[in-house]
């Protein structure tokens, strides 16, 4: 996002940027405004773990933490605020096509590539959603009867990188005709398979990811054949600080 809008000329060397993020994203934003030089203000919940918090900071970031319980809704409004008031630049992911798009480049060329054009279903857990946009595009161009599945946490559950956002808030980005199924999963599920990938498979995710594997192990229960995959979008060495995985 921060290369094609220099590209575009919306931003320049000297330009202070502004995102409001939940974490995954401002990483790697902080990480790219630092190799340009460039300083950026990442605006996230006060309930988000200190190791994402540090690792930001690390890159040179200012991180700016909002009350938790007015969710990450709250942050993604001071930072529009501080755009439209401070002079500061937004990248914006939640209406930006270049997080759509680059997994339309990347993302969905690998896993076409990878699974030798054998994937019958995609699961993707939804938070900017442009992992489910960007990749289902791709995949639908290439074969149209390719499942989509989208991750939501049911209602009353919080799982980090995935959003059930209110209406005001649904991202710009957001087709709801590239999505052909979206699966509800609860923390406890979430939770459950984060720890199983751990423990089973050696894979050390965050929550988001686990509830992405739980959506696509009951879809699996659904099929008599199939090559489904999912996204783990998420590390899980960012949430040691938390009680994702036990002591």
């Amino acid at each position: 996002m921060i290369q094609s809008a220099l590209e575009r000329g919306e931003i320049k060397e000297g330009d202070q940027l502004v995102e409001a993020t939940s974490g995954n994203t401002g990483i790697a934003l902080a990480m790219v405004a630092s190799s340009l030089g460039m300083q950026i203000s990442l605006i996230m919940p006060d309930n988000s773990t200190p190791e994402r918090v540090k690792t930001m900071k690390a890159y040179g970031a200012k991180v700016i933490l909002t009350p938790a319980d007015r969710t990450i809704e709250y942050s993604r409004e001071l930072a529009e605020q501080m755009a439209a008031e401070e002079g500061y630049k937004i990248l914006n992911q939640f209406a930006n096509t270049d997080n759509s798009g680059m997994h339309f480049k990347t993302t969905g060329p690998e896993i076409w590539r990878d699974t030798e054009g054998k994937i019958t279903h995609f699961v993707s857990a939804m938070g900017t959603t442009g992992t489910i946009m960007g990749v289902s595009r791709f995949l639908k161009s290439k074969n149209e009867n390719i499942q989509i599945v989208g991750t939501q946490p049911t209602e009353g559950s919080s799982i980090p990188g995935i959003r059930r956002w209110s209406p005001d808030y649904v991202p710009k980005i957001y087709e709801p005709n590239r999505v052909d199924r979206i699966i509800d999963v609860s923390t406890e599920q979430a939770v459950h398979v984060t720890r199983r990938l751990a423990l089973e498979e050696g894979i050390l995710a965050g929550m988001s990811s686990g509830g992405a594997c739980h959506a696509a192990l009951e879809l699996a229960k659904e099929l008599e054949e199939g090559l489904i995959v999912f996204i783990v979008c998420d590390r899980g060495d960012r949430y040691l600080s938390s009680d994702l995985f036990p002591d």
